[in-house]
């Protein structure tokens, strides 16, 4: 199945930065982001590059607050010992092992059902969120939006970004690029080093500017029309949030999101040359801190007693609303995952919904089952061939289903 390979341009094709770099002129890239950079979907073991984000890239610090919020404990469960993946059994401890799983945790009616680490994975081990973290811009849009710093998604973004006049994003509501649905081009050619994505690799290898990639964008489809996965939307609305608030993601992420939840650690946003954080996918946090995102959309926005996000914001944030953003195959769109705001929404009857970045990064909500899953990983075996057995996304939510349903008491 061909459905996640839309997903590389996450960080994918950057196993061409350096190559692309040599034959752009460009300058050198820092040995040690080049490095790590090109290393991607290579087949290369990442669990260590990934609980050392902060080694390898300039950070934004998320700051905690000085009283971390605890989720209490639950009986231990133990994980369904199979589960089954297109009719066939599959064997759990086998799948976490092949996926390179440093972290699972599971919560159950907001406690602490099971929790397990390995390689270079651990409680205090902030992990590389990879597009997980537009999940995170997305609640942030929709604080600025109560708050009144944006006054619509139905307004044009380029009323907020002028400097995208004239671009694709130009005229296009936010909230088509909320829904991956402004209708830009979007070339994710991995062998082509003059690609889209291989010019985010690059800024991430040699320096520069990711807000710089957008404004360069032509218009593919009308806006509104087509769902294709494209990380320079989230960048935009990184974009849009820092004009609207006058701050930055993490300063405003600090306040908004990170405090008022009770995070256990700081976390950290990977930034560029400019300060500006990789906003598509460059969080780094604790699963068990990722795992009170999940909650907080479970709870539709409160966190014991306080509305964080509007209940009406989480709701359409995980609704897909038009035909192009339905669950299921369509020919306007590059999944058959419905999609939201920033959000995947998988086909089903539970109102289930989950963030999702490459490696297999997963913040997975199930409310109708009260359970909330976090899947940090470094499958080492992601993209090395245009089927889903090595993305193993959709296997992954059938996983997480098993274990919503099959949980079983110690």
């Amino acid at each position: 199945m061909k459905v996640p390979m839309m997903k590389w341009l996450l960080l994918g094709g950057v196993t061409l930065t350096l190559a692309a770099c040599a034959a752009s002129g460009a300058r050198t890239p820092q040995p040690d982001r080049a490095r790590f950079v090109g290393s991607l979907f290579s087949g290369q073991e990442q669990y260590e590059n990934f609980a050392r984000i902060g080694a390898i890239f300039p950070t934004a610090p998320v700051t905690a607050p000085a009283k971390a919020f605890q989720f209490p404990e639950g009986a231990r469960a133990t994980l369904p010992p199979t589960f089954n993946y297109e009719g066939q059994p599959v064997d759990t401890a086998a799948f976490l092992s092949e996926t390179d799983t440093a972290a699972l945790l599971v919560l159950k009616d907001g406690k602490v059902r099971y929790e397990h680490y390995a390689l270079s994975g651990g409680r205090n081990v902030r992990w590389l969120s990879m597009s997980v973290a537009k999940s995170f811009i997305s609640a942030l849009v929709g604080i600025a939006v109560e708050e009144g710093h944006i006054k619509s998604i139905e307004d044009p973004i380029t009323r907020y970004l002028p400097e995208l006049a004239g671009s694709a994003y130009q005229d296009v509501r936010i909230k088509d690029v909320l829904q991956m649905s402004s209708g830009a081009s979007w070339n994710e050619n991995y062998g082509d080093p003059q690609s889209d994505v291989s010019r985010l690799g690059m800024v991430m290898a040699r320096g520069g500017s990711f807000n710089s990639i957008p404004a360069g964008l032509k218009r593919d489809h009308a806006p509104g029309t087509f769902n294709r996965y494209n990380s320079a939307e989230t960048q935009v609305l990184g974009m849009l949030l820092k004009k609207a608030t006058g701050r930055s993601i993490a300063s405003y992420m600090t306040e908004k999101l990170w405090q008022p939840l009770g995070a256990e650690t700081n976390a950290a946003w990977v930034i560029d040359d400019t300060g500006m954080e990789m906003a598509f996918a460059g969080l780094t946090a604790t699963a068990r801190d990722y795992a009170k995102l999940g909650e907080l959309y479970r709870l539709r926005g409160n966190w014991h007693g306080r509305q964080i996000i509007p209940a009406k914001w989480v709701e359409a944030s995980v609704s897909p609303d038009a035909p192009h953003l339905m669950p299921g195959a369509r020919p306007n769109a590059d999944s058959p995952m419905g999609y939201g705001y920033q959000w995947w929404v998988p086909a089903g009857s539970d109102g289930e919904f989950s963030a999702i970045g490459v490696y297999n990064q997963f913040i997975y909500v199930n409310p109708s089952k009260n359970i909330v899953i976090v899947k940090l990983s470094a499958n080492s075996d992601y993209a090395q061939t245009n089927e889903e057995k090595s993305f193993r996304e959709l296997e992954t939510i059938e996983l997480f289903r098993a274990i919503g349903t099959g949980m079983r008491e110690p």
